[in-house]
């Protein structure tokens, strides 16, 4: 065991350990927590913090700062104790304060800009997707605004990953697209420990890690002891020498270093416990009381980050300055995508579709949308995972991301406007995951407004993912595309029955299913004005009617959540039916024949849940009054939730079990969607 650093006698020794002792001491105090980390991983953390790291601790959000992520989210007393030493707003009370309620240090980091956490990690991999996506941002912005002597955007994504991150698939996925991108401002240094949360690596994760990253592309550096100073500071340089690839740098460091419990599995998630937490102390020459301690000089050497930060955050404001004198329009335009705001007239170019009962598709509606949408909003970047074509989610002549040098051979698929880091179209190959993490990175970067696109089916891979945004309060906007039983011949492997109701589960993220081309529309303005939280699109593959809006309610009910569509010619309704997508079209028909039987018959679009439980109570009543009983949801996806529409007296027209492969005419109908059922369905209520 390396039991024993010696006594702090150099500078730099003090204020490593000053760093251990924080995180090992938040741990105890709250008695939860991964000591293990910190205490290994210190040294390294310090290196990047004290030697590399461009930041302003009194100016968190300044754009051009560098990026750090914890991907190893566990080891999060370490993110907190360089946060508080190095002079951001988190105080030594928050940090006695680990893991408790309402406190700005929870027991994995929540993003908060205000107080230097960049993005929410935890679920190992997450963050390393992330950091991808915060390089992709910077490559991207630097293309688009930056102009001969004028790098206005500049920085480094740096973060610490795991064994656990390594292991996870989306590391994978995300670690192959980066060295392909080449992404050389990328650099990531791993706590390699060989110690899990129950076991040695010897049992799961025996691969030769640099071997398997230099083969995506990827430049790695080994340095042979975590505490080796000058080592690990010698790989940054050279990381950051790199243009072209993406750095791993490999650190050999020992989980619990100085514990009693170095290098055992003990040491990664429970506090020490008192005797070995004096022991720990012990070992590292430090004071056993106070605790919490920071030594002057410690605290001194720390925050020089904040002269350094204010000084680099100066002399970039008065390049913007000199760079708004030489490039104005630019610059308006940079300033306007950092601020978040949307810029005026942005929604002027949007289609109306006219009646058809014909119809279309409203993927195909959703795409012409995003297609007036993206040349007044330079902010707007994404794509699909391989699936353009089918998702209607390419931008035209928007340029594809990616360096140049790949540009090469048969570019079949690839959009006009070129292939640089400028370009707007991403093309994430099938990395459903990866796609989704990445894209909670580009958001959390800032400037940017990115989407994704896949089917609907496929969401199930990026959930942990979507997940994340929507605990972050990201903007990222989700297209799913072949939204139900309705797509037909591919079968029950591809047809979406449970995915709605499962991405209606997560808090806080919007899901809007849209029921015609106006809604589609109207849809993606939605997406767009929300800035604090994902939305999720939920579009048909199949045709489905365009609505005359003379004869019904404006689209723009959308925006409600609920609204009524139609009405009886007089009186109050006997029966109201609701639904979503696809299914609305079908509703509106059998409004018609209900009502050559002189049946009273409300129709309700409900395309979004979320945006309907926002309304007044006032509102939403006035939507679904509590006196008419009778009411029929449909809706080509499980019933679970629909329950709370319908209440104790009504009935649900869904999809309970998998489809089938065949026709989507024949699917649709087989499964009940046909106006005769739901008439047939409604009359019943009515009885």
């Amino acid at each position: 065991m390396l039991a024993a650093q010696g006594k702090a006698t150099t500078l730099d020794q003090l204020c490593i350990n000053t760093i251990r002792t924080l995180s090992i001491d938040g741990v105890q105090k709250a008695n939860s927590g991964h000591p293990g980390l910190p205490l290994g991983a210190a040294a390294m953390a310090y290196v990047l913090w004290t030697r590399h790291l461009k930041h302003y601790p009194a100016s968190p959000r300044w754009f051009n700062r560098d990026r750090f992520v914890l991907s190893a989210g566990h080891g999060s007393m370490l993110l907190y104790s360089l946060l508080h030493l190095t002079g951001y707003a988190l105080s030594m009370e928050q940090l006695k304060q680990f893991r408790q309620w309402h406190s700005l240090t929870p027991g994995h980091p929540e993003r908060n800009l205000d107080y230097g956490v960049e993005v929410t990690t935890g679920p190992l991999g997450q963050g390393f997707g992330n950091g991808v996506g915060l390089a992709m941002a910077e490559a991207h912005l630097a293309a688009r605004y930056n102009r001969p002597g004028f790098d206005i955007i500049d920085n480094y994504t740096y973060a610490i990953v795991s064994d656990g991150d390594l292991m996870e698939g989306i590391a994978a996925e995300s670690a192959s697209l980066a060295g392909h991108l080449k992404l050389g401002k990328l650099i990531y240094l791993y706590d390699d420990n060989r110690i899990t949360l129950s076991a040695s690596t010897q049992l799961t994760f025996t691969e030769e890690h640099a071997r398997r990253f230099e083969a995506m592309g990827w430049h790695t550096v080994q340095v042979a002891d975590g505490n080796d100073l000058d080592a690990i500071d010698k790989a940054i340089q050279a990381a950051k020498r790199e243009k072209d690839r993406p750095s791993l740098i490999l650190v050999r460091t020992h989980i619990g270093f100085g514990s009693p419990k170095q290098d055992s599995f003990k040491a990664h998630g429970e506090p020490l416990g008192e005797e070995d937490l004096r022991r720990t102390k012990e070992n590292l020459g430090w004071p056993l009381e106070p605790s919490f301690l920071v030594p002057k000089e410690a605290e001194e050497h720390f925050h020089s980050a904040l002269a350094a930060g204010k000084k680099a955050e100066s002399e970039w404001n008065q390049k913007l300055a000199a760079y708004e004198s030489k490039h104005p329009e630019l610059a308006r335009e940079l300033r306007l995508v950092m601020s978040g705001k949307l810029p005026q007239g942005w929604g002027q170019d949007l289609p109306q579709f006219p009646a058809d009962d014909k119809g279309m598709a409203t993927r195909v509606a959703a795409g012409k949308a995003l297609q007036a949408i993206a040349p007044r909003l330079p902010e707007l970047i994404g794509g699909s995972a391989d699936l353009n074509p089918s998702t209607h989610t390419e931008l035209k002549d928007a340029g594809n991301f990616d360096h140049p040098s790949n540009a090469t051979g048969d570019m079949q698929g690839a959009t006009g406007g070129g292939w640089s880091y400028a370009g707007r179209n991403i093309h994430y190959g099938v990395r459903e995951h990866a796609m989704g993490s990445i894209s909670n990175g580009l958001a959390a970067y800032g400037g940017l407004i990115p989407f994704t696109a896949t089917f609907l089916t496929f969401s199930d891979y990026m959930r942990p993912a979507i997940r994340l945004a929507a605990l972050s309060e990201l903007q990222v906007v989700y297209v799913f595309t072949h939204d139900s039983i309705g797509l037909g011949e591919d079968g029950p492997t591809h047809q979406s029955v449970e995915h709605v109701a499962s991405l209606r589960a997560i808090p806080r993220l919007v899901v809007i299913r849209p029921g015609d081309a106006n809604e589609a529309v109207i849809a993606w303005q939605v997406a767009v004005e929300t800035r604090d939280r994902p939305v999720a699109l939920i579009l048909s593959r199949q045709n489905v009617p365009t609505l005359d809006r003379k004869e019904f309610a404006s689209a723009e009910g959308l925006r409600r959540g609920a609204y009524v569509l139609a009405d009886p010619p007089a009186g109050k309704p006997q029966l109201i039916l609701i639904a979503t997508g696809s299914e609305v079209g079908l509703v509106v028909a059998a409004r018609r024949k209900l009502q050559e039987q002189n049946i009273s018959v409300r129709v309700v679009s409900m395309p979004s849940w979320e945006l309907f439980e926002a309304q007044s109570e006032e509102y939403r009543h006035s939507v679904l009054p509590p006196d008419v009983k009778a009411r029929l949801a449909v809706e080509a996806g499980v019933s679970q939730g629909w329950e709370r529409y319908v209440g104790d007296h009504g009935g649900i027209i869904s999809v309970d079990r998998f489809g089938a492969s065949a026709p989507a005419s024949i699917v649709m109908k087989e499964y009940g969607f046909s106006v005769d059922n739901v008439c047939a369905k409604a009359l019943a209520l009515l009885r």
